[in-house]
């Protein structure tokens, strides 16, 4: 599994370790990322992502993974996350028929 937002994109940099003398190793800077499960009303269960914090604040920002996706181009999203709006679109549909 790679170390990826699902949602953001922000993956691994490289850079360097700088000593005293001026010595330049490669390095690496990982993302801060947490395995989180956020509610999904559509669907009615949560869904388990591998998020940055930053990307959780978005989330919570927009009012809910829903609502951020639905608002989201497809541009913008990774194919797992569109899958997921897909998702999101089909069963907020059947409650809106299932209520009318």
């Amino acid at each position: 599994m790679t170390r990826r937002c699902e949602l953001s994109g922000k993956t691994v940099q490289v850079g360097n370790n700088v000593s005293h003398a001026n010595n330049k190793t490669k390095r690496r800077f990982l993302p801060n990322l947490q395995v989180t499960s956020v509610l999904s009303d559509a669907l009615g269960l949560p869904v388990r992502l591998r998020l940055t914090p930053r990307a959780i604040r978005t989330i919570e920002h927009n009012g809910g993974i829903d609502a951020y996706l639905l608002d989201t181009n497809d541009s913008k999203l990774s194919p797992e996350m569109k899958t997921l709006k897909k998702r999101v679109r089909i069963a907020k549909t059947k409650r809106e028929k299932a209520a009318a």
